[in-house]
């Protein structure tokens, strides 16, 4: 198990969060551009901190409920094999994409880049595309009325403020 999330992380967020920022830093270098990273004394540099401790903290624990529980992992050619309605997902369907998001906000803060900012702008509308054309209807089809129901309570991306109890309403869901 080990080994499937390693690599689903490294092909991932690992090109999200790595290898795009590296290529458009590259770029704007190579165009003349520079990188201006926030100093401590900058509002930018104490906000991107803000971001990426918990987005990094986000994607972890998504990473791991999916391994652990979901017996599976992030990515779509492994993905869990059960329903995951705990911890974050009790709250929103895509906590793992929004730890991502908070980390490329904080990179863009950081290195103070608009054209990171920018990617990030395009990593969520791809997401916004995908996760409602594929993703949702993958899961439903592997789901069904699980699925259906969770869909129902819990949304695609703004956090309900108290968490959903699958408990009441999911019959095949692994519970604990």
């Amino acid at each position: 198990m080990c080994w499937r999330l390693l690599k689903a992380i490294l092909i991932l967020p690992g090109t999200a969060l790595v290898a795009i920022p590296g290529l458009i830093l590259w770029a704007m270098a190579a165009g003349g551009g520079t990188v201006s990273p926030a100093a401590p004394r900058q509002a930018a540099f104490w906000l991107g901190l803000a971001l990426a401790i918990p987005g990094l903290g986000m994607a972890t624990w998504t990473a791991r409920l999916f391994s652990v529980e979901g017996r599976g992992t992030p990515a779509p050619w492994d993905p869990p094999r059960r329903l995951m309605v705990r911890g974050p997902y009790r709250h929103v369907r895509n906590p793992m994409i929004s730890g991502v998001l908070m980390m490329l906000a904080a990179e863009a803060l950081l290195l103070q880049s608009w054209p990171l900012a920018g990617w990030m702008a395009v990593f969520f509308a791809a997401n916004a595309v995908y996760f409602p054309l594929v993703e949702e209807k993958g899961l439903e089809r592997r789901f069904g009325d699980d699925y259906r129901r969770y869909r129902a309570n819990v949304p695609r991306w703004i956090p309900r403020p108290r968490p959903w109890s699958p408990d009441r309403y999911l019959g095949s869901v692994h519970k604990r």
